[in-house]
């Protein structure tokens, strides 16, 4: 499986927000967002292959090297749901104990163990920019969108939605998703702010804060780059 980095922080996002968790991160998507925050991850993968066991090492290392012991993985990406490995990774990480997170974009299905499956799909603000390589641009819209995954994902697991939001227009194409799929229930919905610094981010949580009290979805700010900005290990 190939690793771009696995860390120890705080979550930043979502239910979890505050939560000491160690985080590894896939390197590898078959999605291409424009306002991609890891491209470390997808436009230009790097990292490692390494093996479950090696991985569950350096979890366990991370984690018992601070004097308290979280109990908390969040397996991220890129978009891990490529990897067949996070089958056995994900089954192993709950025998030991850990509360074992999923970050998907919702688009592939792996029959994983885990506590909480954080589903973002992908609305059409994420295209990939016009001067993007051509091939990502068709690509990225055919396969952003993937009904019979979400269904599967909401029918199986314990979930969470967080849909990255950059305009009040963005606010109706989340609505259109949600009439899409009834069986989502909204108090596990939240509008997160598209910003990659803290500035940003409070301008457009100037408005749409109040929007998602007033429709019932959740806001998810996003914590980590108040704390730390955009930088690896955070």
């Amino acid at each position: 499986m190939r690793i771009a980095e696995i860390f120890r922080s705080v979550q930043g996002e979502g239910f979890l927000t505050g939560t000491p968790s160690v985080f590894v991160r896939a390197s590898g998507c078959n999605l291409r967002c424009g306002f991609c925050d890891t491209p470390y991850a997808s436009w230009q993968p790097e990292g490692e292959d390494l093996s479950v066991e090696e991985i569950l090492t350096r979890v366990e290392q991370l984690d018992t090297t601070q004097p308290e012991h979280c109990g908390h993985v969040v397996l991220t990406g890129g978009e891990p749901m490529l990897f067949a490995e996070l089958i056995p990774l994900s089954a192993a990480l709950r025998r030991t104990d850990h509360h074992v997170t999923i970050e998907t974009a919702g688009t592939l299905y792996l029959p994983v163990e885990c506590d909480l499956m954080s589903i973002s799909p992908k609305l059409s603000n994420s295209a990939p920019l016009p001067d993007a390589d051509p091939r990502w641009i068709g690509r990225h819209q055919r396969s952003r969108h993937a009904p019979g995954v979400i269904r599967r994902l909401v029918a199986e697991y314990g979930y969470q939605f967080k849909f990255v939001v950059d305009r009040v227009d963005d606010c109706r194409e989340v609505e259109e998703y949600l009439a899409e799929f009834p069986e989502i229930e909204r108090a596990r919905v939240m509008l997160m702010p598209q910003g990659t610094d803290a500035k940003s981010l409070a301008r457009k949580a100037e408005w749409l804060a109040p929007y998602c009290v007033e429709h019932g979805l959740g806001y998810c700010a996003r914590r980590q780059i108040e704390w730390f900005g955009i930088k690896r290990g955070t």
